[in-house]
């Protein structure tokens, strides 16, 4: 079984992608063992302070290649609203701390609320970027979901701006949904099956 480290410590992120492998049947699953950060040994907070979401993802996994020689990808992804010339953008994790560095859900959800308190344009998309560092190449896999912000949260499961952002065609928000329907339409639902796809056709 071929290792594959996935450089995140977001355990939410890794049981999303571990659920979109099993998906794809036992056959990938079974060629491959997805590794968390924790799994290598690596407690470090990867710096991420590139301008794209791009940048900030092959930041990630080249400090895993680097650092450990281990066939990895990352993943940046971000919200990205209209009516706020696309902010936060790649600074979605880090939307409420003017300073850059504090994760916090509930400071973000609130000052984009705020933001947009007058705003009658909703429409936002999340936008999430892999990249994949393996036997000598660097491949990029890209999905996007659009949707729109709601006026106040709603939901309990999801991580991020999840119970702020319903996705269109659907009436509830990420928040409300079971994994596995929001796996169907995320935008990193899109871009790990992309991978998932890639991985498919090694031999």
């Amino acid at each position: 079984m071929k290792k594959l480290v996935f450089a995140t410590n977001n355990s939410h992120k890794l049981e999303e992608v571990r659920a979109l492998l099993r998906e794809a049947g036992p056959e990938i699953e079974e060629r491959f063992e997805i590794l968390s950060l924790a799994d290598i040994g690596c407690d470090v907070d990867i710096p991420e302070t590139g301008m794209t979401f791009y940048d900030n993802a092959l930041q990630k996994a080249e400090y895993v290649k680097v650092h450990y020689n281990l066939d990895c990808f990352a993943d940046d992804s971000g919200l990205e609203v209209r009516a706020l010339g696309m902010e936060p953008g790649v600074r979605s994790a880090r939307y409420a701390d003017d300073a850059g560095f504090t994760h916090n859900s509930d400071a973000n959800m609130d000052k984009l609320l705020r933001n947009m308190t007058n705003i009658k344009e909703r429409q936002a998309q999340f936008r999430a970027v892999i990249v994949l560092l393996m036997d000598g190449k660097r491949l990029e896999f890209e999905g996007v979901c659009r949707g729109e912000i709601t006026r106040e949260r709603s939901g309990s499961k999801g991580f991020g701006y999840d119970p702020v952002f319903v996705p269109e065609g659907h009436t509830v928000t990420f928040a409300e949904m079971a994994m596995e329907d929001k796996n169907v339409i995320s935008h990193r639902g899109k871009a790990v099956r992309q991978l998932v796809k890639y991985l498919s056709t090694l031999e």
